[in-house]
């Protein structure tokens, strides 16, 4: 790698304000804000809309979608040879 082209790579802490998650991860991210994590130093911090915590997908909560409408409906177009 050359030096002095890549950004900074560090640890942050991303922060999902709807589930009201928090995970220290390394980034190449920035922010301004800041927040002091469990081992007493101070990260920056980037909130995030969705994570694991929230998505619906990993939460349970998401929507089936009726598939089998959409099979029958193409079976009646073209037919099963």
């Amino acid at each position: 790698m050359k030096p002095g082209i890549h950004p900074d790579y560090r640890p942050v802490v991303f922060r999902d304000r709807a589930g009201g998650l928090a995970f220290l991860t390394r980034s190449t991210a920035t922010s301004d804000t800041t927040i002091e994590w469990e081992d007493g130093a101070t990260y920056p911090v980037i909130d995030v809309e969705i994570s694991s915590a929230s998505h619906p997908f990993y939460t349970g909560k998401g929507r089936v979608i009726d598939t089998a409408g959409r099979v029958e409906r193409f079976q009646r177009r073209y037919g099963t040879a």
